[in-house]
């Protein structure tokens, strides 16, 4: 099972591999740029190679990048597409150059517009920004959403629709716990969970689920609001995260931590409490 946790890139994106390491993590997450801001600094040859030299020697796998949270595929907003379908290009190429394996994006929000035009725009606006682009190996992840306002993807149903309109381009799935719960999928009992995997596995299929983002939540069940909260000590509870990260058929994924880092030993913390769900019985 690959565990690990969105790390800071201070001082470069290579950065994010070491921290990775010396915390014992075997994959983890990172923004390739500043996440709150349209303006990228430019990936230098050098940045790449440092990057692609430092995976080599940590051996992390696989690496994920999340994309900037400014980037909205399903704006009903024309100025707010462009940029987004631009930022998002963007975000691919530099996944690319930095030759990462996911890149994690949120479907977008659809205020001003129903939904079902939302989950269209988003699949337009993925097929426009990825336009001539060659991938490899990289695999687009859709990230499942709490649902917080008028944003989409907060059912699998969502997912799988985007993914059926944009056959030709490598999409996947990411899964968060967090958002799940909030969206509505009770996950806290047994059967709840199974209810998921099931609805999952005739939506979007477990197989394209590659990564998982293991969260508790600081918000009740359906509550529609995105706040993630340190592992067990939130409403979703560390007997239920337990048996998420223990169910075989979620056990090809990578596990990512993106809980709060609100003191220094946070992360640490977390980490221990997922690794002692997998190792202990």
């Amino acid at each position: 099972m690959k565990i690990g946790f969105h790390a800071p890139i201070k001082g470069g994106v290579h950065n994010a591999l070491l921290v990775a390491k010396e915390t014992g993590c075997d994959t983890v997450q990172l923004f390739s740029r500043n996440p709150r801001g349209w303006m990228a600094k430019p990936l230098t040859r050098e940045d790449a190679l440092l990057f692609r030299k430092t995976r080599k020697q940590t051996k992390i796998s696989p690496v994920l990048i999340h994309c900037n949270y400014l980037v909205n595929l399903a704006a009903a907003d024309d100025l707010m597409l462009q940029k987004s379908r631009a930022s998002f290009r963007e975000e691919v190429e530099r996944a690319l150059l930095l030759g990462v394996d996911y890149l994690v994006v949120h479907p977008g929000s659809a205020r001003g517009a129903c939904e079902a035009d939302g989950i269209a725009l988003c699949a337009a606006s993925l097929q426009i920004a990825c336009k001539g682009l060659k991938f490899g190996s990289l695999r687009i992840l859709l990230e499942n959403t709490a649902g917080q306002g008028d944003c989409i993807g907060h059912r699998v149903e969502h997912l799988q629709e985007i993914m059926r309109v944009c056959p030709k381009l490598p999409l996947g799935v990411c899964l968060d716990t967090a958002h799940a719960f909030t969206a509505g999928y009770d996950i806290r009992e047994e059967d709840g969970l199974e209810a998921l995997l099931q609805r999952v596995q005739k939506t979007v299929k477990t197989k394209n689920v590659h990564a998982i983002h293991f969260n508790d939540s600081r918000v009740p069940y359906n509550s529609r609001v995105d706040r993630h909260w340190h592992i067990g000590e939130g409403h979703i509870g560390a007997d239920a995260l337990r048996r998420v990260a223990r169910h075989p058929k979620l056990k090809h994924a990578a596990f990512i931590l993106e809980t709060p880092y609100d003191d220094p030993l946070a992360d640490l913390k977390n980490l221990e409490m997922l690794r002692s769900f997998v190792t202990t019985d």
